[in-house]
């Protein structure tokens, strides 16, 4: 099974990208929502690590935001709680999809969480600042301050051109995206 990352900067399309590759897409962003809605596990750990913004189950965004804008270790007691979860979603999803030629993994963090391996296919989506920005403002409590903060968790965009083996320019057009991500399926497969 080949497994395709995506790489790339907050809001740069990673996930409208995955869905044009037709293969089996690992979605941290939505493994982060369900822990967070289903998980109760999750919540008591993180009401006993940062005891004063978790109130009741399911966890809220709001909750989240808050914490991390109170105190900026918070982002990372956060991270250390729910990113083994993730790891646990995505083995379970690599297992599931084993015998499929490929997957492709929508993961904000692969690089930081080094969970690439040498014979990942890694993509980088490459798109103007000025789209993308105007797009992340458009998401649901979207704050910049939460912005600033989960950008500097992430390696350098530069970092993660130079370590891919393909970039995507993604101008948010669905036949242009969908040309190129041909265009590399055809070299891979």
């Amino acid at each position: 099974m080949i497994r395709i990352a995506l790489v790339g900067g907050i809001g740069s399309g990673k996930t409208f990208i995955s869905k044009l590759f037709g293969y089996p897409v690992f979605s941290a962003d939505n493994s982060v929502s369900k822990i967070y809605s289903k998980n109760k596990k999750v919540f008591l750990k993180l009401k006993k690590k940062i005891p004063n913004f978790f109130k009741n189950f399911p966890i809220k965004k709001e909750e989240l935001i808050r914490a991390i804008i109170k105190d900026k270790d918070n982002i990372k007691k956060i991270s250390a709680i729910v990113h083994p979860e993730v790891r646990k979603d995505l083995f379970k999803f690599i297992k599931k999809n084993n015998r499929k030629k490929a997957v492709v993994l929508d993961i904000p963090l692969f690089l930081e969480n080094k969970l690439n391996k040498k014979e990942d296919i890694i993509i980088f989506i490459q798109s103007p600042n000025k789209e993308t920005l105007k797009r992340v403002k458009q998401r649901k409590n979207f704050n910049k301050l939460i912005l600033q903060k989960l950008t500097k968790l992430q390696l350098p965009l530069k970092f993660k051109k130079k370590n891919s083996q393909y970039v995507i320019k993604n101008k948010f057009k669905k036949d242009l995206a969908r040309k190129s991500v041909k265009n590399i399926l055809d070299k891979i497969l």
